[in-house]
C-alpha cells in the first residue's frame, strides 16, 4: 500500500472545534482489521518569549466498545455542571474585559516597601 493510500485510509472522517486558543480534532480512523475508532485530539497554542509560537498535543483515543459508556458519562457530567453553575462561563479570563489585576490597580496600588525606602528586598514578611 502506498504511502498516500495509507493517509487515505486514517483519515476515514473528520471534525475541527476551535475553542479560543485550544482546538479539538475529532478523526475517525481504522485499525489493521479496518474496524473504526474515533482519535480526541486537544492542541493548545502557546507563544515563546521571542514571538515564535509551539503546540501541546494531547490526545485520547476511543473504541467502540467504551462509546456507550463514555458517551453517558460526558452527558452526565457536562449537565452536572451546567445544572449547577449555568451555561455563563464565570471565568475572568474568558470575559471580554478581564484585566489582570496589576493591569488595573498598578497605579493605585504602592507597597509598604515602595513608600519607605524604594528598595524591592525590604520585603515585610506582614504583607504576604
Amino acid at each position: 500500500m502506498s504511502e498516500n493510500e495509507t493517509m487515505q485510509k486514517e483519515e476515514i472522517f473528520s471534525k475541527v472545534l476551535r475553542a479560543g486558543r485550544r482546538t479539538y480534532f475529532f478523526d475517525v480512523r481504522a485499525t489493521k482489521a479496518d474496524d473504526y475508532y474515533l482519535t480526541i485530539t486537544e492542541s493548545k497554542k502557546f507563544t515563546n518569549d521571542d514571538g515564535s509560537f509551539f503546540y501541546k498535543k494531547h490526545k485520547i483515543y476511543l473504541y467502540k466498545e467504551d462509546f456507550e459508556g463514555f458517551e453517558a458519562t460526558l452527558r452526565e457530567m457536562t449537565h452536572f455542571i451546567i445544572n449547577e453553575k449555568g451555561e455563563e462561563v464565570i471565568s475572568e479570563r474568558h470575559q471580554k474585559d478581564f484585566k489582570k489585576e496589576y493591569d488595573t490597580d498598578n497605579d493605585k496600588k504602592t507597597s509598604s516597601s515602595e513608600t519607605s525606602t524604594g528598595d524591592f528586598t525590604d520585603v515585610s514578611f506582614d504583607d504576604i
